[in-house]
């Protein structure tokens, strides 16, 4: 059974946006696509950013939104078959079944209130932070709103310390076989807060094993995708500094931004990691958020 890509929308353009990008990653997998409307999105978003503009009805809402997004994408991919869902519930947890279901859930980078364009919207926030399946959010040049300029760039990862098995990093790769680009693998270090050679009591590694460690890091995380799609061209990078600023900053250009998150058993409401909340409001490109199994 083949899983669709889905999209989630809200009327917004930034949802619209969402659709283009979900459409033709659906038309490149040979898939359907299935756009999923929330009926309460709209309150759900008017709460959190309030626009001091009465929000549309809620038959309008229901009766056009969902059924405009999939006339949207068959026009721009003819012949593409795309099916429709509207679910009385609040986003979060409509959006988040249909992760589950899904190859890929693709959002838009905000929301429909009035907040300045780096802020990420709170339903792509929270969903990508809590979903069991790949969240794709649409990032990047808003005079490029299809992604055409970037699509030839290469998949950027972030690679974690571990575990070997990343799901993230295996995601980049089947990403970047599927384009016929190259993964670009990029593992941040940095040095100890007080490294000074006039204060010998600080302790902790030096810099020169800190990189050694992010070394043997990359190529361990890197080992076992690489021998599964062995045609797949791997840049790797070893970068200086925080990985929150490190993966926004080496994804100008690229096609995807790979990055896993781990969503410990037990545990409830948002839990997203520093450099997944950074990439999700500050990269140029769109975010992958891949969910990690989380170790027992």
């Amino acid at each position: 059974m083949r899983r669709p890509m889905a999209v989630g929308v809200d009327g917004s353009e930034a949802s619209l946006r969402a659709v283009d990008w979900a459409a033709d990653e659906a038309a490149l997998r040979g898939v359907p696509l299935h756009v999923v409307h929330a009926s309460l999105w709209e309150r759900y978003e008017h709460a959190v950013f309030p626009t001091g503009r009465e929000p549309p009805s809620e038959k309008l809402l229901t009766d056009v939104l969902a059924v405009a997004a999939a006339k949207r994408a068959r026009a721009r991919i003819p012949g593409l078959e795309v099916t429709t869902e509207v679910v009385p519930e609040g986003p979060v947890s409509v959006l988040r079944r249909a992760a589950r279901k899904a190859a890929a859930l693709v959002l838009g980078s905000r929301g429909r209130g009035s907040t300045a364009e780096l802020l990420l919207g709170s339903v792509s926030l929270a969903v990508a932070g809590r979903a069991d399946g790949p969240v794709i959010v649409v990032r990047g040049d808003h005079d490029d709103p299809s992604g055409a300029r970037t699509r030839g760039g290469p998949v950027v990862v972030g690679v974690p310390a571990g575990p070997a098995d990343s799901q993230a990093v295996c995601f980049a790769f089947r990403e970047a076989a599927r384009r016929g680009v190259p993964v670009e693998a990029v593992r941040a270090w940095h040095r100890p807060a007080h490294e000074t050679t006039d204060h010998p009591q600080f302790t902790g590694e030096p810099a020169p094993v800190r990189r050694k460690r992010a070394v043997e890091a990359l190529e361990t995380g890197l080992r076992a995708p690489a021998e599964e799609f062995p045609d797949v061209e791997v840049h790797r990078r070893i970068v200086e500094g925080q990985a929150r600023t490190v993966l926004p900053d080496t994804s100008a250009g690229a096609a995807l931004l790979v990055v896993g998150a781990r969503h410990p058993h037990g545990r409830f409401g948002l839990h997203i990691g520093r450099v997944t909340h950074a990439v999700l409001h500050h990269a140029p490109c769109p975010v992958a958020v891949v969910p990690e199994e989380e170790a027992p």
